[in-house]
């Protein structure tokens, strides 16, 4: 049944109404690069919080880029190492108003923005050829009366959400390859997609009793001021919260959805868990009447359809993943399971929400946009301890 939504009286301004109008081309040609021995000129767009200066951090110590430009409305002409010190001797840049001019000389600008930003700018830069890869959420959900309820506001660029490219990459590699206008997948929908993944399109489980419980480290809530979220508050403690629904959750199923033969219904608790970063997705799916499968061949099963994901790791029967076994790299690590007691299938998804989840994943579609070896940059070996 349609949801009703009460739309908020929101003024659009004359900017985005114009930039509105632009339709570009979305999808391009393999890109040429300049000579020289600088490729790509890259923009960061609100490179303050966590995923910015993941993308800082990430991109910096590579030679086939040059991080053109970082911007801050509150933080312009500060430099960036004063607010990061640790990138003091790797990025000599201040950061810039975001309506800065350096952004149009850029080959690729990141959004690492809060929601229902890029969608008031990022038809200008489409329009000048800039490939735009954007972090938040405003062109990841199709259905724009369903983001509008879930977002609580007015989506100003509805025309330009049909032709942005979902950025899983394990799933839409060869329409990212051409694509102008990427959106990252959210962080628990990238872990709990993956995990999902093999069973709906092998279509092996009954798709309206789906459950997904996934616990998040704090730095998923952003870099912000909130009181669940200080030391005292969240150390020694785990709690569940959007309990009556998470954003992440339409997301979900509708990705999901695209890949399923039958309706999904899914049940989706996230949790908070006193560590800095890291996502552990637990996730239930029952077997469908009538199918048989062994543990061997749902192990094969996942080995087969990730064999050749640089990013993705099916682990050998009988080990489990665990956040600190991927922190700070770009590695989902999965293991499936089986409850023969209620027929159920168990899979276990484990990734970094700050790179795999975010960043490293945003880089990963530039890879590919660009036509590199998409695991350039991100050969991290995870943090110990």
């Amino acid at each position: 049944m349609p949801c009703k939504i009460l739309r908020p009286a929101i003024q659009i301004t004359r900017r985005a109404a114009k930039q509105c109008q632009i339709r570009p081309a979305l999808h391009s040609e393999a890109w040429i690069p300049p000579t020289g021995s600088v490729l790509i000129k890259v923009g960061i767009i609100g490179a303050t919080g966590y995923t910015g200066v993941e993308l800082l951090r990430l991109l910096a110590p590579r030679v086939d880029v040059e991080i053109f430009v970082v911007t801050s409305r509150e933080l312009a002409g500060v430099a960036v190492h004063s607010r990061f010190p640790n990138l003091r001797g790797h990025v000599d840049l201040q950061f810039s108003a975001p309506d800065s001019d350096l952004l149009q000389a850029c080959d690729v600008i990141f959004y690492a923005t809060p929601h229902a930003v890029a969608m008031n700018t990022v038809a200008e830069l489409l329009s000048k050829g800039i490939k735009v890869i954007d972090l938040s959420a405003d062109f990841r959900i199709q259905d724009i009366p369903l983001w509008e309820k879930w977002y609580k506001t007015r989506h100003f660029c509805p025309e330009l959400v049909a032709d942005a490219v979902y950025g899983l990459p394990e799933v839409n590699r060869e329409k990212i390859k051409t694509a102008q206008l990427i959106a990252v997948p959210g962080c628990y929908p990238t872990a709990i997609q993956l995990g999902f993944l093999p069973l709906l399109e092998n279509n092996l489980v009954e798709t309206d009793r789906l459950i997904a419980d996934a616990k998040s480290g704090v730095s998923g809530a952003g870099r912000k001021a909130v009181e669940d979220f200080l030391l005292c508050e969240a150390t020694e403690s785990i709690k569940a919260y959007g309990l009556s629904g998470h954003r992440h959750h339409p997301e979900i199923c509708e990705r999901l959805n695209s890949y399923s033969e039958s309706e999904i219904k899914l049940t989706f608790i996230p949790h908070l868990v006193p560590m800095i970063r890291g996502i552990l997705a637990t996730l239930y799916a029952p077997i469908k009447s009538g199918v048989e499968i062994s543990l061997d061949e749902l192990q094969g099963l996942y080995e087969h359809r990730y064999a050749s994901e640089p990013f993705v790791e099916v682990l050998p029967q009988g080990e489990v993943p665990a956040t600190r076994n991927v922190k700070g790299s770009n590695k989902c690590q999965i293991a499936v399971a089986y409850s023969e007691d209620t027929n159920t299938i168990v899979v276990l998804s484990a990734e970094d929400n700050l790179v795999k989840g975010a960043s490293g994943q945003a880089i990963q579609n530039m890879n590919i946009m660009f036509g590199l070896d998409e695991s350039t940059g991100l050969q991290n070996i995870a943090l110990l301890p």
